[in-house]
Order: structure tokens, then sequence, then C-alpha cells
């Protein structure tokens, strides 16, 4: 699974919406503009969007962070409070209305793309405020918690450079408490309203908590800035931040943790719920139904996705039958399968040879990236193991993007929680989604857009970026990889994969299946470890209808190459099919499908 980027997975998971309340000194741009000129309508909407990107940061602090804007490194808003998801709505009504007014008559290019993506963005947010997510904040996959120790660890966003990034720090951690008890205290109402998690999920929580809870600040990994003090700190500025960060730890954030903790596995857990669906739910399957609209941007039913992923299965099924009789292998699929999981050759013999592995597999493909690429990204990345705290519930690997002042780079973490389980013919497809020329590429690439609105920039649609993730995997032969068929299995594996959660993500939340149905069609019908089986199944019961993006947006992404291909002939050329793609960051898929017939109609002329 990818986090993607973990700015928007974070600010998703605390704030439910990327909103803030622009500031009460601006002029309301635009409120007597309705019928400005056709000329002057671009420049107004920008300078709206302008406005609102700095209303959004101004309110989420946290995007403001992992963007690399330092401003607001010491406020901590309270997400999940009545006030700040009403001043959420009225934020995002407020904007929706300033920029409709102006309307798109007129508008074309770059200006009329940005103008209906900000308009089904907010309609899209307020839509889903009907759906009360706000009283499930914690499971598995995420919580404040897990958030805060990123950022407090000193290895993600939050910088620990100067003395004022200490303090910053200091200050914003205290908040933490504050929107605990409002997460407590939001649970409380969901045990009440029959919205609460499943049980599988909060079982995997407790545990989490225990790893991060410590009896020593100094055995916390909110000590991590203490132990990396830049040396050029005077003495009395370490002597404070030491003891300032030794109080913070012991005596605010482990309490809250604590209480959180408690509150979890004494209260909330046994009013969780047996079900796994969000279909289980009150208004469930027009939720899901929701969610699933959202996360492939089509209008796609749960019923149309789920044979959809049933005829994707049954194709690769096919796919890998020829690479079962090219390596000669005589069984069943499944023993196929089985062998692919077992087989000792395909184990890495250390934690250090597997990240060695990933990081040589860089050089041989930024080799061949001229062939298919004429735009790539300015910025760099990196490889990192998965923390140890939440390496268990997480999937293989994820990125997350640079910050946009380079002072971060891109960074693709791995898995190596159970080593046996991550398989030497999973690393190339696996490398090529989440770094180059998957995610890597695509979202540094929109970050270091021109003359685009920062909601661009900065945000995204779920279907295209992993859609192109999913899509990079095919690429591999022509960038030097796959060069045996257990690697090239890889990547058809990781393609199944995706199908496989058409069906079950939609079996989840729309058909009733239990987690051992999904289970059990995973082992059937995929080369999975028990580990990736179990993390994945309970990713999609935590996450419902996000899985659904990643084979939806590549289907259309190889659906347009082959319209490309079939009406261009030889005057196709794969890299301006690919710069055509990746050149306007992400946009919803309808969206992608027009600029794509314009692109080609204007190159066969």
């Amino acid at each position: 699974m990818t986090i993607r980027p973990l700015a928007f997975a974070v600010s998703l998971s605390l704030a439910a919406v990327l909103a803030a309340c622009s500031p009460s000194s601006q002029p309301a741009a635009g409120d007597s503009n309705a019928q400005a000129p056709q000329a002057d309508k671009a420049a107004q909407l920008n300078q709206l969007y302008a406005d609102y990107w700095e209303g959004v940061l101004k309110l989420n602090p946290l995007q403001a962070t992992f963007q690399g804007d330092n401003r607001y490194n010491d406020q901590l808003p309270d997400f999940g409070s009545a006030e700040f998801r009403k001043q959420s709505h009225d934020f995002t009504q407020e904007w929706l209305d300033k920029v409709q007014k102006i309307g798109d008559a007129g508008l074309a290019g770059q200006d009329l793309l940005s103008y209906r993506i900000f308009v089904e963005e907010q309609k899209q947010s307020l839509e889903g405020e009907k759906f009360p997510g706000w009283m499930m904040p914690v499971n598995q996959m995420g919580s404040t918690v897990s958030y805060a120790v990123m950022l407090g660890s000193g290895q993600v966003a939050q910088p620990f450079k100067t003395v004022k990034d200490y303090d910053n720090w200091l200050a914003r951690a205290a908040r933490i408490p504050v929107l605990l008890a409002t997460e407590n205290a939001n649970m409380r109402e969901g045990m009440k309203a029959g919205v609460v998690q499943p049980r599988v999920l909060m079982e995997k929580v407790v545990p989490q908590f225990d790893d991060i809870i410590t009896a020593k600040a100094e055995d916390s990994q909110f000590w991590g800035p203490i132990k990396q003090m830049p040396a050029d700190f005077s003495q009395a500025d370490k002597d404070r931040l030491t003891e300032a960060f030794r109080t913070l730890i012991n005596d605010t954030l482990m309490p809250a943790i604590k209480q959180q903790r408690d509150f979890i596995a004494n209260d909330y857990l046994p009013a969780t719920r047996d079900t796994v669906g969000l279909d289980s739910l009150p208004d469930g399957k027009a939720w899901y139904a929701f969610n699933a609209k959202q996360s492939t941007t089509t209008a796609q039913t749960p019923e149309q996705i789920h044979e959809i992923g049933l005829a994707e299965v049954a194709r690769i099924h096919g796919e890998i039958q020829k690479v079962m009789a090219e390596v000669g292998f005589k069984g069943s699929l499944q023993d196929f399968f089985k062998f692919m999981q077992n087989d000792k050759q395909f184990e890495f013999k250390s934690e250090p040879a597997l990240l060695e592995h990933y990081r040589g597999l860089e050089a041989k493909i930024n080799a061949n990236v001229p062939k298919l690429f004429s735009l790539t990204p300015k910025a760099g990345f990196e490889i990192r193991p998965i923390e140890a705290f939440r390496a268990k519930s997480a999937a293989g690997g994820e990125y997350m993007q640079p910050s946009e002042d380079g002072s971060r780079p891109g960074i693709f973490y791995v898995n190596t929680y159970d080593l046996p389980t991550r398989k030497t013919w999973d690393a190339e497809d696996l490398f090529l989604h989440e770094a180059i020329p998957g995610h890597h590429f695509q979202l540094a690439l929109q970050q270091e857009l021109k003359g685009v609105p920062a909601f661009r920039r900065f945000g995204g649609e779920t279907a295209f970026i992993e859609g192109w993730g999913l899509y990079a995997e095919s690429l591999g032969k022509d960038l030097g990889v796959y060069t045996d068929p257990y690697s090239y299995f890889g990547r058809l594996q990781g393609e199944l994969w995706r199908a496989v959660r058409l069906v079950v993500d939609t079996g989840l939340h729309s058909k009733g299946w239990t987690r051992q149905q999904v289970l059990d069609y995973m082992f059937a019908n995929s080369s999975v470890s028990e580990p990736d089986a179990v993390a994945e199944a309970e990713r999609y019961i935590a996450w419902p209808g996000q899985a659904l993006a990643y084979k939806t947006g590549e289907l259309k992404i190889q659906e347009l190459r082959k319209r490309a291909q079939d009406k261009l002939g030889a005057k196709f050329d794969i890299r301006e099919f690919h710069a055509e793609v990746l050149k306007d960051g992400s946009v919803p898929l309808d969206v992608l499908d027009e600029k794509l017939d314009a692109w080609i109609a204007e190159k066969s002329k």
C-alpha cells in the first residue's frame, strides 16, 4: 500500500478535508464580478485559488508542514471537534460559491481544468459530510498518536534544525492531549449511534499504542530530536530543551496516549462490531457508493467494479500460466503461487541485503528512463525502512513526496518486517510503482508545476495517482528489469493483486463478505504471504473504497495509450504520451480522457 503523499494521508485522517477559514480581512474577491469580461476571469480565479490555499494552510497547519511551509509549525487545531468541522464546512461552501459566481464561461486550457477540478473537489467534500467518519478517528492504519510519533521523532516533516524548530514542536505537541480527548468523545458518540470500528481492527491498535508508551522519556521515540540535537546550539538551549522535552513526554504526551489506549482497550473494544463491511453501518451502502465514486472518479457502481475485478483476475491468471510454462513448472496455478511464496531462492538474506537490492535498482532503471520519458522531476529521493512500531500493519512499500523547498527528498519506505515474506521477485515492480517512474515521478513533477494553483500541485486524485503507479509497473521490460520470468511474475502478481482488490473491497463493503472470505479469495487467486494478506485485508476494512483506485486508474491509462497508438500509428511517441499524461498533475479520469483525446486530435493533423 501507499501513503500518497503522507501529508495528504495525515490531512485526511486528522482533518477529513483540506479546508480552512479565509482571513477575515481579505476582500471577497469575485463577489461582484459575475459579469466580468472573459479575459479577466482567469486572473480573478487564480487569485481566488491562491487565497483559498492560504486559508487551507492556515487552518490545516499540518498540510503546511508537510509542504515545507514552516509558518505554522507550532500549531495543531482540534481537527475532530464540532467547531472545526463547521469551520471546514463554512469554508468549503464559501469558496465554492465564490468560484462558481465567476463561472467557467470562456475559460480554456489550464484555467478550465483548474475550475473543473476545484468545483468538483469542493462539491464532493460537502457531499461527504453527511457520513460520520469523525466518529471513527482511530484504526490500525493511522491515528493522531501514530502520526504524532512520526512527526515528533524528527524523521519525517517536522523540522528540528533550529532552536525555534524545537520550540515549535513543544507548542504543537502540547496540543495533542486536546485532540485525543476530542477523539475519545467522538468515539463515545459513535458507540451510541452504532458507528464503530470493526473489532478486528481495534485489536491491532492497542499493541501499537503499547509499543509507543514508555516509562521514561529517554526511551521514547519522541526523544529522537534530543538525541540528534545540533551541536551548534548553546549549552543553555540544550539544557532547557532537554528538560522541556522530558517534561512534555513524561507529563503530557504519555499520560494522554495511555488514556486513549485504556479507553480503547476497556471501553471502546467491547462496543466494536463483529461485522467488517461499511454497508453494515447506518446508511452504509450509500456511504460506500460515495467512497467508490470519490476514489475512482467514475460513475461505476460497486457491482460494476466487482465484475471488472473478476474479469481482470481471470485474464491475469492466463498470463501467469504462460510464465509457468516458460519455467517448466508442473502443477496448478495454486501450486505455483505456493512455490513462489515458499521457495527459499526468493528470500533476502538480511535487511541490509534487501535495502541494498532496492538501492541497486535505481541506477539500472535510471539508465533507461530517457527511452520512455522526456519529462522527469528535479527532486531526488531516498530509500528507508518503515519504522518498526508500524511495520507489522503496513504493506510492502510506501512513498512520501519531497518538500516544496527541496530540503527533504521523496522517500520510498520499504517494509522489512518478517523478512522471509519479502520476496526478491516482488522488488522490481514495487520499486517501479513507488519510486521511478511511479509515485516519485508523478508526485514530484506535480509539485514542480509552474503556473498551476497550489490546490492542484499539493492535492490529488487517488485514481490518477495510484493508476499511474500501477501503470508504471508495466514499463519494467523497457526500463531494464523483469529480465527473468520470476521477476516478470512479480509484475503480473502486482497487477493481479490490484485486480483482486476490486473483487474483495466491493465484496467486503457491498456484498457482506467476511474477513475470512477475503483472505480465502486472496490465497486462492494470488501469490500472497499470510502477513501481507492479513495487513491488506484489514487495510481494505479500514479504508473502504480506497483500494478501488489502483486498477481503475491503470485500466484508463492503458486504454488511452492503446487509443493513441491505434489512431496515431507511426506518429505515436511513448515519451510524448507520458509527458502528456503527467504534465498537468493529477486529474479526474474523465478529464484525463478528454485531455488525451484533444492531444490525439492535435497530433493527428
